[in-house]
């Protein structure tokens, strides 16, 4: 396995961490603030659209520059938005911070994911792609439950000054771990990347991704206030809770990986129509403390199995111009989260109680899986299948390791017809 696996992994967990472990500790935050459960909602709904915009702003604006130096200076930026979170005295600065600290998230996963894919064989790029995003599920099994705790315990700044430290960690690590880039004989331009965004299989996507994401965060936003205001569970047990949760999500990452290496579109379109059936589940046996204990694990399996499918997919059709397509799909995967965020939030606002977001995430996914299913259905129509893309750079390895070209040669045709 290339080095460089594990240096993305690593930088993979620190910004999961910091997605992610806020909704363990949204009660503290609120409190500490002054605020509603909704408005505190908007610290990850704000995280997940300003990823989106960094996800194609970033990406667009670090074409041409060698993708290294770019995954460092993006983890700088993580590391001084997590310190203005740590120390921010009011929710505004904290509202910033969190901005800070999610404008490097996209790029990071979009270009991090095209480099992941060209240190492997091509096909192996899904199971390349899940390796990395194991940081994130990493992140939920360890990390997550472990900044709950600490922030129950000490306050919730003190996990947002740990999640700081793992931030330098992780910087050490890409500094460290990842290839030495060289100069390709080709470079990218800005144009020929915005030409993926002609195949409609890249939109329909895309689209999959926004709905399928929203729908399982719609539950998970609040699953706080969930777990102890319906299903009657402690606040101390919610850190162990997420454990669960995210146990299913390594399982489902590696499997999801690996079915999406055999069929894509097959593994998409039966992962989530499970989730669209445990996140009914949910809803139906929310005030069962065993149930919900099955659920929780489901949902993060499920859920999180969609995303190197995901992922891969849009690679796949954007042909040789995958960087800024990888990066659109990260951005879209938190768009999902802001819509889940949002929609949950509006639930309880309007008084129908905490399991309203579960039942919104429910038709949100739903929603993803028709769009899914008809993507699916048009590519076998039109016989369209995804280019098998060099979504690395340059076709450089050195020994086991194998060396990442400095910005991108591209060697993949575009979509085929049989």
């Amino acid at each position: 396995m290339p080095l460089g696996l594990i240096a993305l992994a690593i930088g993979a967990f620190g910004i999961g961490l910091t997605e992610f472990v806020i909704m363990g500790l949204l009660p503290e935050v609120a409190a500490d603030f002054g605020v509603t459960e909704a408005s505190a909602g908007w610290l990850i709904s704000g995280y997940a659209l300003a990823v989106a915009v960094g996800a194609l702003g970033l990406t667009a604006a670090t074409t041409r520059l060698p993708r290294k130096p770019v995954l460092l200076g993006l983890m700088v930026l993580f590391i001084a938005g997590n310190v203005l979170t740590a120390v921010a005295d009011d929710y505004s600065i904290a509202m910033i911070g969190r901005i800070l600290a999610a404008l490097c998230h996209g790029a990071f996963f979009g270009i991090g994911s095209v480099v992941a894919a060209g240190l492997v064989a091509p096909e192996k790029r899904a199971g390349a792609i899940a390796f990395m995003f194991t940081g994130l599920t990493v992140a939920n099994v360890l990390g997550v439950p472990f900044g709950t705790f600490l922030g129950q315990q000490f306050g919730w700044r003190s996990t947002f000054w740990v999640i700081s430290a793992i931030g330098v960690f992780a910087l050490l690590g890409i500094l460290a771990l990842v290839p030495t880039l060289r100069s390709a004989a080709q470079r990218i331009s800005l144009r020929s990347e915005l030409r993926a965004f002609r195949s409609g299989q890249v939109w329909l996507s895309l689209v999959v991704t926004v709905l399928g994401f929203g729908g399982m965060f719609g539950a998970f936003t609040y699953i706080a206030y969930t777990l102890t205001e319906v299903t009657g569970f402690a606040a101390s047990a919610v850190p162990w809770l997420l454990v669960l949760f995210g146990a299913g999500l390594v399982l489902g990452n590696w499997l999801g990986g690996k079915l999406a290496d055999r069929s894509i579109d097959a593994t998409l379109v039966g992962f989530i129509a499970a989730l669209a059936v445990v996140l009914v589940a949910f809803g139906l046996v929310a005030g069962s403390q065993p149930a919900v204990i099955v659920v929780l694990f489901l949902m993060g399996g499920f859920g999180f199995g969609t995303v190197p499918g995901l992922q891969s997919r849009i690679m796949n059709y954007a042909g040789g111009a995958p960087t800024l397509a990888s990066g659109a799909n990260i951005g879209a995967f938190n768009l999902g989260n802001a819509l889940g965020a949002w929609a949950g939030g509006l639930g309880i606002a309007a008084g129908l109680g905490y399991t309203s977001p579960i039942w919104i995430g429910a038709a949100i996914t739903v929603a993803g899986l028709a769009v899914m299913v008809f993507a699916a259905a048009s590519a076998r129509r039109r016989g369209v299948v995804g280019a098998a893309a060099v979504v690395g750079d340059a076709s450089v390895r050195d020994g086991a390791q194998g060396a990442v070209g400095d910005a991108s040669a591209q060697d993949a045709p575009v979509a085929v017809t049989p």
